[in-house]
């Protein structure tokens, strides 16, 4: 494990914890035994797997792919190159969108989940409301061939209904609740390793990483209910971009940028009309602000 997470030294961020998540794999262990316990019986197969895994990972090849799994939100999730890795930055979207649906109905209400992928974000939101009900979308039929095994693994088919298609087009009806994590990169400012193992239809926002975001916002009108909210993934530099195209589309609503753990812009959220008892949004140190054209050449 040594040996190899020096190895990993120059093709990962986390060359120990990669060690760590390969050997437990190869040897049916999990990894925190493993740490704890620093001995397990490796026969030569489980070494030359091993190796495999290793090799594997110094071309690049995300560790999810490799175990086949990805822990988001405090659930495990199959993945393989039909999706995107879920990534923890999402978790602030999903940790907004609980917030959200507990303001407009308590948390008893349709969400629609754009370009759902793995169905990472349908189903943490699923666990997390046990009355909400999902709508995910894809436009990729192998993605969500993938999800369906995570939610059934779940427990959650008859919560989390699947629909395939393009962007807004699959939903039956409005909902008062949509968020999305659309492809939003330019693929030429990617790690060349994200755009040789990740599927180039949930990494590709065009020439400026908005082509996505544009078209989703222009369809919002017809699947949105009067009262409803959205909720948008986007990149760390586009936060005024993406408000200004929903303030052209919803001049009145209330339109506010929340950052990551980190520190970085991550979400927006739209809200189209307040609710009783909403108060007003404040400034909450590096979190979230209230975004307005008149304001916009401030936006940080």
């Amino acid at each position: 494990m040594r040996l190899a997470a020096a190895q990993l030294g120059t093709a990962s961020a986390t060359p120990h914890l990669d060690a760590e998540l390969l050997l437990a794999e190869v040897l049916g262990l999990s990894r925190l035994w493993l740490i704890a316990e620093q001995r397990a019986s490796l026969t030569p197969a489980a070494l030359a797997s091993f190796h495999a895994a290793v090799a594997r990972r110094l071309a690049g090849e995300p560790v999810a792919y490799i175990i086949g799994r990805r822990s988001f939100a405090g659930i495990d999730l199959l993945v393989d190159q039909r999706v995107l890795v879920p990534r923890p930055e999402t978790e602030t979207l999903v940790e907004l969108a609980c917030a959200e649906a507990r303001r407009l109905a308590g948390g008893a209400l349709e969400i629609a989940d754009i370009g759902t992928g793995s169905g990472a974000i349908a189903i943490a939101l699923a666990l997390a409301l046990p009355q909400a009900h999902l709508l995910a979308c894809d436009l990729s039929i192998d993605a969500l061939a993938l999800a369906q095994r995570n939610v059934d693994a779940h427990g959650l088919t008859t919560r989390v209904t699947l629909l395939a298609g393009d962007l807004l087009a699959p939903l039956p009806r409005r909902v008062p609740l949509l968020v999305s994590n659309p492809p939003y990169t330019v693929m030429a400012e990617n790690e060349p390793a994200v755009n040789r193992f990740e599927p180039t239809l949930a990494l590709d926002g065009g020439a400026d990483g908005l082509a996505c975001l544009r078209r989703l916002i222009a369809q919002l009108p017809m699947a949105l209910l009067p009262t409803a909210s959205v909720l948008l993934e986007i990149g760390a530099t586009q936060a005024q971009r993406v408000s200004q195209l929903l303030a052209d589309v919803f001049p009145t609503a209330t339109i506010s940028v929340h950052r990551d753990l980190a520190g970085r812009d991550r979400v927006v959220r739209l809200r189209c009309a307040a609710l009783p008892g909403d108060q007003p949004t404040t400034m909450d140190g590096p979190v979230v602000r209230p975004w307005s054209a008149a304001g916009a050449a401030s936006v940080e």
